[in-house]
């Protein structure tokens, strides 16, 4: 057994604390006399509060700074929300294991209760997700969509200090944190198509680390990983960041993984969007065949309009 005290590295969010915490518990769970804390590191995306993330650059954001942090031996194992990891894992890391999902849409928190549906025009929705404010306009242009930032409970204040009507969340947070009681609405995926990995963590490890890997063995759920990396094969292939609207959401169904993506326009106009289904042993190849084919539906132009 590991007779030292094994770090987790993780932002210091009540999100990402309660997902590090969540992890530390399942690892006590199956290794009781284990020696586990926490180790808080500030990353860019935390700094930076004030510009979208669009403008900022991109994905890593809430990365790069603890995956250092773990290349430099300083934490044995990083947690993050699956959504936040670039499409390309730096040199010497990878996924080490890949827990069951939690849900994977968005939902809508409205100041007065009202469905998506009910808003009336010009009605504000706060968000700072392009893949959000995309969709949002295109299923109702008349809305108004303005940036917001903030981690979690930053958000829901915001809801009613900067005069919005609604804001955009992503489900799961909204149930891990208990608040389960303020969501007006479950978004409809053929609405609001989430994020590629949206809902599921990621716990990373340096490469070929033999102390860790079967510590965090335990904690992989075969099926998540199968659909999360069938997501983020259609993300890599179309090197998609945060500057461009890019959803995909995949599921494995009677031994078929189905997995439908999408690529829009910021302002909604123009949607691009296709399912591809095959094997569930092929979730990767399909992500692949999946972007190529929005590729040849016109994603190419609008991702060339983008950069």
């Amino acid at each position: 057994m590991i007779d030292r005290t094994i770090k987790i590295g993780t932002r210091g969010s009540k999100l990402a604390l309660w997902q590090a915490n969540w992890i530390k518990s399942s690892l006590n769970a199956k290794h009781p006399s284990l020696s586990v804390e926490l180790v808080i590191i500030k990353t860019k995306g935390d700094k930076i509060l004030d510009v979208p993330l669009a403008k900022v650059g991109g994905k890593g954001l809430f990365v790069k700074e603890i995956e250092d942090a773990l290349l430099n031996d300083r934490i044995d194992l990083a947690v993050h929300s699956m959504k936040d990891m670039p499409a390309e894992i730096p040199n010497g890391l990878c996924i080490g294991a890949i827990p069951e999902r939690e849900i994977p849409g968005d939902v809508l928190i409205s100041r007065k209760g009202g469905l998506l549906s009910e808003l009336a025009p010009g009605a504000r929705i706060g968000t700072s997700s392009l893949r959000r404010s995309a969709q949002l306009l295109h299923a109702r242009p008349d809305l108004v969509v303005l940036p917001l930032r903030g981690n979690l409970d930053t958000r829901l204040k915001k809801l009613e200090t900067e005069n919005l009507d609604a804001i955009i969340l992503a489900a799961a947070g909204v149930k891990r944190l208990g608040l389960e009681d303020r969501i007006t609405e479950y978004l409809d995926e053929n609405i609001m198509l989430p994020a590629v990995g949206q809902g599921a963590l990621c716990v990373e490890i340096r490469q070929n680390d033999p102390e860790i890997e079967p510590l965090i063995a335990p904690l992989e759920d075969q099926e998540t990983r199968a659909v999360v990396m069938g997501e983020r094969a259609f993300l890599n292939r179309l090197e998609g960041g945060c500057q461009v609207p890019i959803a995909a959401h995949g599921k494995i169904e009677k031994n078929t993984f189905t997995l439908c993506g999408l690529v829009a326009t910021i302002d909604g106009t123009t949607v691009i969007k296709e399912t591809l289904a095959g094997p569930e042993d092929s979730s990767e190849i399909i992500g692949v065949k999946l972007a190529d084919r929005l590729v040849s539906m016109g994603a190419k132009t609008i991702m060339e309009t983008l950069f």
